[in-house]
């Protein structure tokens, strides 16, 4: 197996846990596999004057874009704070549309999915990015396929991950990939980390939207649902509740949230048995009933749709233990 050139992309104001992170990842690795297999990765920039990360820590690329002509195995570009709302860089997107398409794989780290999103390389994809930013991501480029909720995701050669040590997170499935998951878990407890989170962002984010007025008739819709999680809820007796037809609800729904009402339901029954899945020992049937599932298996469904994993293997992985521990 030949040498696996790693071009990451940086740029002034990129987040350095978005570098270090994944590059770790592959250097610790590196500790473990042959010679001939290793990664050697190469930082590339615009040009190689010194840049000030968003946390004021100075990097410098090895390569400037014009220099990083390539092919290289994997090309990454790592995010930063700035990116969702800043203009794009033509520099960075011209690199981009020339590299990544020519690498084995490519992708993005966090916030950096909006570089290739302005280099167009997301059209009729699958990606995820900071949960804060994917509705960002999802109004400035509506033909991509925004995941709010995966920790990373692969569509074919394009990876992209979700907000800062998740980059982590992705540099270790590749590894696993590539040399297996004795490796990837070797590597894992060299960093202490987890070998592979099992589940979505959600575990670390108020995934729910709120209505700025809390006492819209939206807020109350969501404070009903939210009340009766375990209740048959329909879009019917949410808008007896907030006082209009259900096809007004529906409509204000939309526009307020940017979900159906049927979608926040499903997304507050899955919070609600996440958190009795990290903090009680309460059977998955009693779980699946209390949230309003009816039944484990419909429960398990939803499950693999919005995580990717089971209610049983959510439990595994975020389970709390001790003095509020994750274990």
């Amino acid at each position: 197996m030949p040498v696996r050139t790693v071009a990451v992309a940086i740029f002034p104001g990129v987040q350095a846990l978005d570098v270090a992170g994944p590059v770790d990842v592959f250097a610790e690795a590196n500790g473990l596999i042959a010679a001939a297999d290793r990664y050697e990765t190469l930082l590339v920039a615009a040009d190689t004057a010194p840049l000030r990360a968003s946390n004021g820590m100075q990097m410098i690329a090895d390569r400037s874009f014009g220099e990083a002509d390539g092919p290289y195995a994997m090309v990454l570009v790592a995010g930063g704070p700035g990116l969702p709302e800043g203009a794009p860089d033509p520099r960075l997107s011209r690199w981009l549309a020339a590299a990544a398409p020519r690498a084995e794989l490519h992708g993005s780290i966090c916030t950096g999915a909006f570089a290739f999103g302005h280099a167009g390389l997301l059209d009729g994809r699958r990606v995820t990015t900071h949960w804060q930013n994917a509705p960002r991501l999802a109004q400035l480029f509506p033909k991509a396929q925004v995941d709010f909720d995966r920790i990373y995701l692969r569509d074919g050669a394009l990876v992209t991950s979700a907000g800062v040590t998740a980059g982590i997170d992705l540099a270790l499935a590749l590894v696993k990939e590539h040399h297996g998951p004795a490796v990837a878990l070797a590597v894992a407890k060299r960093l202490v980390v987890v070998a592979q989170r099992q589940g979505g962002q959600s575990q670390f984010s108020p995934f729910l939207t709120v209505p700025a007025d809390d006492g819209s008739p939206i807020a109350r819709a969501q404070a009903h649902v939210m009340e009766h999680i375990g209740a048959d809820i329909t879009v019917d007796a949410l808008a007896e509740v907030a006082g209009m037809s259900a096809r007004n609800l529906a409509r204000l729904f939309v526009n307020e949230t940017g979900v159906t009402p049927h979608e926040f339901v499903e997304r507050a029954r899955v919070d609600a048995a996440r958190n009795l899945l990290e903090g009680s020992d309460r059977a998955l049937k009693a779980v699946a009933y209390d949230c309003g599932f009816g039944s484990p298996d419909r429960m398990r469904i939803v499950f693999a749709k919005r995580l990717g994993v089971t209610p049983a293997q959510y439990r595994a992985s975020f389970r709390v233990r001790g003095r509020g521990l994750k274990g």
